[in-house]
């Protein structure tokens, strides 16, 4: 199959299940969703695989220049976004230039224009090529690779509207995990960054698996679409007693792939254009983007640490909303409000106090709350996890999304639902069956059997809820403990996987690391304790906003739901570290 048939398949595909969406959803741009679907790798030069550049198509009169990283081959892209795949960047900000005259545009070293499938705009290229390369000797190839491609954008998409200022301002991320897994496997370093235990599930996950897999034949065919019926049945049952509502399967429950699906169909049903969705900072760095792609406007409002005493270890509990700072987000456009407990990367779980603030200014100016409460059952410390969805007058404009992957440590099942309202949930039911439409079936009868099993065990000693967070309590205390013994200053985590620590001394004694220019320090020094140290952790700027990112640039998160082997190697790396300070 030629490249362009493979092109023009996709789109013809995605075309195809995207336009029921195009008719309903008011204001949502049918090359907003072409964007997502349609790409290629473009190869520059001698750079090898680590310098190829992904396209993607988008929107009309954006014209964008690959700065800083290739200035030798600058990447053109007419219609849309660019993202260099070199993994040797921490992360690509692609800068809006004055955009040539359409009728004359100027081609570099590597480019594409694409046919036009919308009929407002200029057409370009040809009716029988999607895209068309400018440049014979950029070749061309499909594979994928290891990069999460994350466009944000905020833009007036006006017909006609280009140029500089005036038009898109896109700034593309490359995820920091996926730049330090790499730098972890080529130095032999201890990966504490990502968020997934290295341990296996328990038993009675496997057998629940094993007997899906090996049991009911039918199992291996399709379900119902919006989830396998003893799943979303059990879900009914054992949230709603949680929630204190009546929950019905059929409206109220929809199995998406991962609660990473769940978040993406949640804002692709509800969030129109120029919609105003408030993220509360530290946030998992989909939020934003998830946002943009819905054409959605991000509003941020940062959690802020309260002082501690000298030689005290500050607490995620201690990092608090200003209420007055919170009120002042909402406007007359907000659609959205994202709330995340336990917070991930912070480890905060939000007091009744708290979810009352933002209760009730959802309630006062009309405002879903979307909640991604994957970690709920990792609490710590006595700290009680409340859903939203439980206050009075929440469960009519709540989302609440889970995760199994989370719930039983399997992330690669990929099972994840949501539950609400079934006049929000008909939204989300219809972006679920055109794109979506259906999550694989096995792993949906292995969530709903481990499920039966803990509603069983429920409250228990022998309830894995009860369990799992006392083994991983003391694996956060082990955590810890360690990384004190070198100077780094954690801030205790009330629930997730994670915790972050305070690297403000270090930034004082060593503040010139390698890196560029304007590179976040968190970053640079990520990088120096890979290869020096042998550690890997997350840089927490990259869980803010650009213009808050310089703010929280000396913080560092780590991932301490690991097996014990981790973290004796850990142990072991910081006790080298040690020596080498004192001698």
């Amino acid at each position: 199959m030629t490249l362009g048939s493979m092109f023009r398949n996709a789109a013809a595909i995605y075309l195809h299940l995207v336009g029921s969406l195009q008719r309903k959803k008011a204001g949502a741009s049918l090359t907003r969703y072409l964007h997502q679907t349609v790409s290629a790798l473009c190869h520059m030069h001698d750079l090898g695989p680590l310098g190829s550049g992904l396209v993607l198509a988008s929107v009309w009169d954006v014209s964008l220049l690959l700065q800083e990283a290739f200035p030798d081959c600058s990447l053109d892209v007419g219609p849309s976004l660019a993202l260099a795949s070199n993994l040797e960047l921490v992360a690509l900000h692609l800068n809006p230039i004055q955009l040539p005259p359409q009728s004359s545009p100027t081609p570099s070293p590597c480019s594409y224009s694409r046919y036009s499938v919308n009929s407002t705009g200029p057409s370009h290229g040809s009716d029988t090529d999607l895209w068309t390369r400018a440049d014979a000797s950029c070749p061309v190839f499909l594979e994928e690779s290891q990069f999460i491609a994350h466009p944000v954008l905020e833009t007036d998409r006006s017909p006609g509207r280009g140029g500089g200022v005036g038009g898109l301002v896109p700034t593309l991320h490359l995820l920091p995990r996926v730049e330090f897994v790499r730098l972890a496997s080529e130095n032999d370093a201890v990966n504490l960054g990502q968020g997934f235990p290295d341990f296996p599930p328990p038993d009675f996950a496997v057998e629940a698996f094993r007997d899906a897999v090996s049991g009911n034949f039918m199992l291996n065919q399709y379900t119902k679409a919006f989830g396998y019926p003893p799943l979303t049945k059990i879900l009914a049952s054992f949230f709603g007693k949680l929630l204190r509502q009546e929950i019905d399967p059929l409206e109220n429950v929809l199995v998406t792939v991962g609660a990473y699906g769940a978040l993406f169909t949640a804002f692709q049903a509800l969030v129109d254009e120029g919609d105003e969705v408030i993220i509360i900072e530290p946030f998992f760095d989909c939020y934003e983007p998830m946002t943009l792609m819905a054409g959605g406007r991000p509003v941020f409002v940062s959690l802020k640490p309260t002082p501690t005493k000298d030689q005290e270890l500050d607490c995620s509990s201690n990092w608090q909303l200003d209420p007055t700072e919170l009120a002042s987000k909402f406007t007359s456009r907000t659609k959205a409000l994202i709330l995340n407990t336990p917070n991930n990367p912070l480890g905060k779980v939000f007091s009744k106090a708290e979810l009352e603030l933002v209760a009730n200014l959802c309630q006062q100016h009309d405002v879903v709350c979307i909640t991604d409460e994957v970690y709920q059952w990792l609490v710590y410390d006595g700290c009680q996890h409340i859903s939203i969805a439980s206050l009075p007058g929440m469960w009519e404009r709540t989302l609440t999304i889970g995760s199994a992957g989370k719930t039983f440590s399997v992330t690669g099942w990929k099972v994840g639902w949501v539950l609400g309202p079934n006049s929000l949930m008909k939204h989300l039911r219809t972006v679920h069956q055109n794109s979506i439409y259906h999550c694989p079936t096995q792993t949906q009868a292995a969530v709903a059997q481990s499920f039966q099993r803990e509603q069983l065990h429920f409250g228990q000693p022998s309830s894995y809820f009860v369990q799992f967070p006392q083994a991983t309590q003391r694996k956060r205390d082990h955590m810890i403990r360690s990384l004190q013994s070198v100077g780094l200053r954690p801030i205790i985590s009330k629930g997730s996987y994670f915790l972050i620590a305070d690297i403000s001394d270090f930034k004082s004694k060593m503040p010139d690391l390698p890196g560029a220019v304007d590179e976040p320090y968190d970053r640079r020094f990520i990088k120096w304790m890979i290869k020096n140290k042998g550690l890997v952790a997350i840089p927490v700027s990259a869980f803010y906003s650009q213009p808050h990112q310089k703010h929280f640039d000396h913080y560092i998160r780590f991932c301490f739901v690991k097996d014990e082997s981790t973290l004796q190697a850990m142990d072991k790396k910081l006790q080298e570290w040690k020596e080498e300070l004192g001698a």
